[in-house]
């Protein structure tokens, strides 16, 4: 089994409240309210009881308690039965538990890659060949 200290060795207690921007390398566990902006590479568990007001960049997101923000992560977000989110989504990967509630735009899947998907969308310009016939102008022969 896992060790949780591990997962998450940062912690926001049950009772401590902070406000800011936030930045961690590995896991972080709340247990308690943050408002701010988190950006990073680690996974965030918001646990049950927990309070997020703020936007979120990070790897893996479990919420099992509630979040108020934009959340863009690079691997799965997992909403537990406890867990309320009302802001917009971007991930690789979603879970959603029976009871979970979410209120907000969601994207789901890798991120395209924008010249990829201009290009894609651009029709193929024809290139002339030598046996294409020159067009026809009015008055010669």
């Amino acid at each position: 089994m896992a060790d949780p200290n591990n997962d998450y060795p940062t912690v926001i207690g049950p009772d401590a409240s902070f406000k800011g921007e936030l930045k961690f390398e590995k896991g972080m566990r709340l247990l308690g309210k943050f408002e701010g902006e988190i950006d990073s590479k680690g996974d965030l568990l918001i646990a049950e009881g927990a309070n997020l007001a703020g936007d979120v960049k990070a790897g893996t997101v479990k919420i099992d308690g509630v979040m108020t923000g934009n959340l863009e992560a690079t691997g799965k977000v997992k909403l537990s039965a406890s867990a309320h989110l009302e802001g917009d989504m971007r991930t690789a990967r979603l879970e959603v538990a029976d009871g979970a509630m979410f209120s907000g735009h969601v994207v789901v899947g890798a991120k395209d890659n924008k010249s990829n998907g201009q290009a894609a969308s651009q029709p193929a310009k024809a290139k002339p060949t030598s046996s294409t016939p020159e067009p026809a102008v009015a008055g010669k022969r």
